[in-house]
């Protein structure tokens, strides 16, 4: 099949494009390389991709014209393409303009395929509010802008499967960590000060919080197996995530485990609209996806640090 993976020179979409293309389908990367993180890293991604054969384009969703860059004869979209996580630095205008602008420029160019695609959405546990431990039939409680818009985008692509126009789906996504995982993120930024004797920003309050700490590879694998179902999922929303779960500070001290070392932590205030609670509801995606994630924490922060050793630090 020839699929479309929107935001593929990032953390998942990267790891998603190398998975379909071993799956010998055809995969055409499209990301904007926007500098909202550091680039040199969705750079590497990409140099990585490339020399599997799948090469990415440099188009952003909001603003290029998608008829004229896209072959029109696509099967799948998987659109990971987004203004992601909590930041201080990002404005309302990013969130909205990231998430839901191109969101709808996605959709009005799937729309005028010659064919039109099946599109898998990928959503965010964030989308529940500040705890999310609920199967997928509970009403969302957003409290950030990035769960305001990534709500609204969900909704703007199965309301495309309600009207009939399109089939689609939608993943929610439960702190996924490994390899590539952004510069910003829990695990990636304390690798970092493991390695190189920095003190890591800790938000107060933050060590009890509770996640879902899922490791990628298992993200994929559910994301994937929608190929083949689509009668099955269209218009339906799963979540993805280990049922497992582990506090912030469990996750430190496991990388200060795996690296022999002791991480300086520097107190920050709270940080407004961060999550409490994370805990992957799947039975859903248990029975319909036959979805079953078993990496442990400690395998997959091993993995990290190897990543990130080969990676970053110099030979």
């Amino acid at each position: 099949m020839k699929i479309l993976v929107t935001g593929a020179a990032g953390f998942i979409g990267s790891h998603t494009s190398e998975r379909l293309a071993e799956m010998g389908h055809e995969v055409i990367g499209i990301d904007n390389f926007s500098p909202y993180y550091n680039i040199e890293l969705k750079e590497l991604n990409a140099k990585t991709l490339s020399e599997k054969g799948i090469n990415i384009l440099r188009i952003d969703l909001r603003t290029d014209n998608l008829t004229e860059a896209l072959p029109e004869d696509l099967d799948y979209i998987f659109h990971f393409s987004a203004h992601p996580g909590i930041s201080n630095t990002s404005t309302f205008e990013d969130y909205f303009s990231n998430n839901i602008l191109a969101t709808k420029n996605l959709l009005d160019f799937a729309l005028q395929c010659k064919k039109t695609p099946f599109i898998v959405n990928i959503g965010t546990s964030s989308i529940y509010g500040l705890e999310a431990t609920f199967p997928e039939n509970v009403a969302p409680k957003p409290a950030s802008w990035y769960g305001v818009t990534k709500l609204a985008a969900e909704q703007l692509v199965l309301a495309k499967s309600r009207e009939g126009k399109l089939q689609s789906t939608s993943l929610r996504l439960y702190s996924v960590y490994g390899p590539r995982e952004r510069p910003d993120k829990l695990y990636t930024r304390l690798i970092d000060c493991g390695l190189n004797n920095k003190p890591f920003p800790l938000y107060n309050g933050s060590e009890k919080h509770l996640r879902s700490f899922t490791y990628v590879q298992d993200i994929v694998d559910g994301i994937v197996s929608i190929i083949g179902k689509e009668s099955t999922v269209n218009g339906e929303i799963f979540n993805l995530g280990t049922e497992e779960e582990s506090t912030t500070a469990t996750g430190i001290a496991t990388v200060e485990d795996l690296l022999d070392t002791k991480i300086e932590i520097s107190a920050k205030p709270p940080r407004a609209g961060d999550q409490s609670r994370t805990k992957a509801n799947i039975d859903k995606a248990r029975k319909l996806l036959d979805y079953n994630p078993t990496t442990t924490l400690e395998e997959g922060l091993k993995a990290q640090i190897e990543w990130f050793r080969e990676s970053f630090i110099k030979k």
